[in-house]
Formats: structure tokens, sequence, C-alpha cells
């Protein structure tokens, strides 16, 4: 099993961490549009609120050329939304005109377990920062999106253990024509990921993605259907890159999306946590690699356990 971590950068800028009310005052902060700013409380016995921290931010920093905010921790995130914080980010909007990115629920499973993190509708901030460009969230309990268009939104990133449907389809029909980059973690039924290939169609039929170049459907137990769909997929004639990796690939999906158009013209092709067999990898090198394109095939942690006369295979990241 693998683990989502820190951010290490957004919006091609450092994360920094906004220091705490104890090193308030002893910590030279950066220029405020030279990092992108790291807000966090703690989740468990927190002595501060997320509200108070950015509270101290937006007196400590010129709010005007901020140009990224990644939201860490805040308390009791495992049974408690981020509603109040996305509240206080939407009340300081005016104060935030150069905002470009935003990522909600930047935790490490000490602090919280991915399928742990209680989300919310993050349509609000989108809504609320017409000029955001980068937008992320990791956490896909009670996870919601009411945004039914963004004219600015390049990158889409949503990080799960389990992803419901509804915020799948819910993405599928908004109008997102500048959204260049998607990248979804699909994650297992066992923690919410109830989507089917169905969900999908309108993404892999691309008609309202008319940008998009980068396509990650990832960390899927149904990888293999999904794989096999995007060989058919019209979306993948215009894409860059493809990433199907941190899921359920076997060879049955893989040797559909081999037989299916041409993937030749993308740049990379990530299929890393997989489990496939070498004549399989060794046919993507040679129909893929020795044309130039570059591959991830690395299995990885993917391993498979037998249980009851059943063989297990899992998703790269879970609980």
């Amino acid at each position: 099993m693998s683990y989502a971590s820190h951010l290490k950068e957004s919006y091609g800028l450092p994360v920094f961490d906004f220091p705490g009310p104890e090193d308030e005052g002893t910590t030279r902060l950066p220029e405020a549009d030279a990092v992108a700013w790291r807000i966090s409380s703690d989740t468990y016995d927190s002595e501060e609120e997320w509200t108070e921290a950015f509270a101290r931010f937006t007196a400590a920093v010129d709010t005007t050329r901020v140009r990224a905010i990644v939201v860490g921790a805040w308390e009791e995130a495992y049974e408690s939304g981020p509603g109040r914080i996305i509240a206080a980010l939407v009340d300081a909007g005016p104060r935030l005109p150069a905002l470009r990115a935003l990522f909600l629920g930047d935790m490490e499973s000490e602090e919280c377990e991915i399928s742990w993190i209680t989300q919310a509708d993050v349509g609000p901030l989108l809504d609320n920062f017409p000029e955001l460009e980068e937008f992320g969230v990791r956490g896909g309990s009670g996870l919601h999106f009411s945004t039914a268009a963004h004219s600015r939104l390049r990158s889409l990133t949503v990080e799960t253990g389990g992803l419901p449907a509804g915020f799948v389809r819910s993405v599928a029909a908004a109008d997102l024509p500048a959204l260049e980059h998607l990248d979804l973690w699909l994650g297992t039924s066992e923690y919410g990921g109830d989507s089917a290939l169905s969900d999908l169609a309108p993404v892999l039929a691309g008609e309202r993605l008319p940008s998009l170049r980068h396509l990650a459907l990832r960390n899927s137990e149904i990888q293999d259907e999904i794989a096999a769909a995007v060989g058919s997929a019209p979306v993948v004639a215009r894409l860059e890159t493809l990433d199907l990796s941190m899921g359920v690939l076997t060879d049955e999906g893989a040797t559909a999306l081999l037989g299916g158009q041409p993937l030749t013209h993308l740049t990379s092709l990530d299929l890393h946590h997989n489990y496939l067999s070498e004549p399989l990898r060794e046919r993507f090198r040679d129909v893929l690699g020795t044309a130039g394109v570059s591959l991830d095939l690395d299995r990885g942690h993917a391993d498979e356990d037998e249980w009851d006369g059943r063989v297990w295979r899992f998703v790269a990241v879970g609980e």
C-alpha cells in the first residue's frame, strides 16, 4: 500500500509551511509571491483552529501577491469537514486577487488517512475564484462538486481512496473549456469509490474538455475496464500524456489497451503499480518504447495475495 504525501510544490512554486503561533515572529517569511503557502493546524488536540492560523496568515503576508495556497491538516479532519475553511477562503477572496492555485486537504497518513478525511462541496471555492488555474483536493468522504462551469481552470486533481460516483458525474458534466490536466484517483468501493465506467464516458468522449492534453484515471479497482475503454476513447487522440497507474491493471486490460487505437503519439504512458506479466511488459516496450513513448511499467508494491482459493489484488492507495 502506498500513501499520499505532502505536496512539495504548487503552481510551480515550492511549498512553504506558514509557521505556527509558537514560531510567530521568529521565522523569516519569504516574499508573498515566491512560494505556495501551506496553512495547517493539528488534526489531534489542536491548540489553534485552522481559521485562526489563516487569520494570522492574512495579517502577516501581503495577500494581494499570494499566488498559491495549500490547505493542510485541520482539527479533527477525520470527522469534521472543511466548511469553515471554505467559508474563510471565500470571505478572503477580495484580498487574494492573484490566487491561481489552491489545494484542499494536504495531509499524510499520520495526520489523517486519505479515506478518513472528511470533505465537503468544493464548488464554492471554484465559483468564488474565477481566476483559479489549478485546483486539487485530497479525501473523498463527503466530497461534492457543484460547479457547473469554470472558464480558467487548467488543472484538476482529486486524490482519494474512493471517489464518489456523483463527484465523477458532476466533473464530467461541467463546462471546463480551459482544462488541460485531469487527474482522478478513483479508489475502491470499500472506501466509497462507487463510480462505474459509464460515469467516465463524457470524459473519454472529450467533447466537454476541448483543451485536455493530460489524463490520469488511476488508483482504480476497475482499471482493466478503464484501460479497455481508453483503447477506443475519442479523447485519446489529442492527449500528450496518459496515466492508468496505481490500480488493478492486469494483462486483460493492458492487452485491450494495446489492441485499441495507436498510442505512439503520446509523450508518456504511466502504468506503474500493475499486475502485468513480463511478456506483456515487453510488448509495451516493443510497440511504444521503440516509438519514443516514455513508459513507466514498474510493478512497485503491487503484490498479489491468495486466500480461500482466490487471488486478491489491491490499488496503491486505499485507506
